[in-house]
């Protein structure tokens, strides 16, 4: 799986500067509130649920200019609340994007 990598480090670097600290910051920030947003759209046993932490996945991926999330995001909001196949392919883009960026 690919994703853009060039859009969000350069929404980084735009954000950061030449801070590098701030740009780790953003970094960290970004990916652990990716992974909570998973963690409860991976939980969600009601409609409301589903599609507040879709739309907060979505929110990230549009902020962070990653249109695979924006992408994934958008294709859970359009399916049924709670697919397990939806979950599991934000779930492989996370991992994929962390290895990424923390290898």
């Amino acid at each position: 799986m690919a994703y853009a990598s060039g859009d969000f480090d350069s929404n980084l670097a735009a954000a950061a500067g030449d801070d590098l600290a701030l740009r780790e910051e953003l970094r960290n920030a970004f990916f652990e509130s990716l992974g909570q947003q998973i963690d409860l759209l991976g939980r969600s046993r009601c409609d409301g649920n589903w599609e507040v932490a879709a739309m907060r996945i979505k929110g990230l991926g549009t902020s962070f200019h990653v249109s695979e999330l924006v992408d994934l995001a958008e294709e859970a909001l359009s399916g049924a609340p709670g697919d397990p196949a939806a979950v599991r392919k934000l779930s492989a883009l996370y991992n994929h994007f962390a290895a990424e960026r923390f290898s």
